[in-house]
């Protein structure tokens, strides 16, 4: 039996998007909510500055809680497109071994990181 490589390579087309869509989903609905939080945290803040209740004595405070609330949502989403990435990656390696596997007739063992 021969490793029909087209189909191998259909699989791992339909079984990557598929997963790019669900996690781009998730990603989608956490981003627009982050960045909901922060344009409005933004404006609360520009607001108190322009009419006098943040006063300069308290503005660094908050411009500096803001960009930290940035940094936050940023290196939060960077750990999330990581997990996505492992997660396409353990998908694929998965497919591969197991259409190798059923050209040879035996389970191939479990793969592991080198």
């Amino acid at each position: 039996m021969n490793l029909d490589v087209e189909k191998l390579i259909t699989d791992a087309k339909e079984l990557l998007s598929s997963n790019i869509n669900k996690d781009i989903s998730k990603l989608r609905g956490f981003s627009i909510r982050q960045l909901n939080g922060i344009a409005n945290q933004s404006a609360l803040i520009a607001t108190g500055i322009a009419n006098g209740e943040i006063t300069s004595a308290t503005r660094d405070f908050f411009l500096e809680q803001l960009v930290e609330l940035a940094h936050n949502f940023v290196n939060t989403l960077v750990g999330l497109l990581i997990a996505t990435i492992e997660k396409l990656w353990n998908a694929l390696v998965e497919l591969v071994w197991k259409t190798i596997s059923e050209v040879i007739g035996y389970q191939l063992p479990p793969f592991t990181l080198i």
